[in-house]
């Protein structure tokens, strides 16, 4: 599975855990065609694992707004996005931000990729 596909299937499993309160395990078996992607299960699993961590960063740099009023969709894939950034040392800040907003484009609404990108902006400036 390619690295887009497998942050769309876990923006799927991490959508599921956020709203429906469902297992992460179970939320990674409902979004799986085939066999299951290491790259995916490590982003579900790292975001559930440091969600507090990655909430607090988030709350840190959200003007205005309150993480629980972000679209559900959106705190999934700001979850995401910062769980790359802060953790996986592999992936270069600007490839996790670029997907944030690929994936805000696709799942989000008219205005979530500039918001994910306003946040995720401030946030690479206090990781870099």
């Amino acid at each position: 599975m390619k690295r887009h596909t497998a942050r769309e299937k876990a923006l799927q499993a991490l959508f599921q855990i956020d709203v429906g309160g469902i297992e992460p395990h179970e939320a990674v078996a409902n979004v799986i065609e085939e066999e299951t992607d290491p790259f995916m299960e490590m982003l579900v699993f790292g975001v559930v694992e440091h969600q507090k961590e990655i909430d607090d960063l988030l709350r840190q740099h959200l003007e205005k707004w309150t993480l629980e009023r972000v679209a559900n969709v959106d705190r999934s894939i700001l979850r995401m996005a910062v769980f790359e950034m802060k953790y996986m040392d592999d992936i270069p800040l600007s490839v996790s931000m670029d997907e944030a907003i690929e994936l805000a484009k696709v799942f989000g609404d008219e205005k979530s990729s500039r918001f994910i990108n306003g946040v995720l902006a401030k946030i690479k400036e206090t990781l870099s």
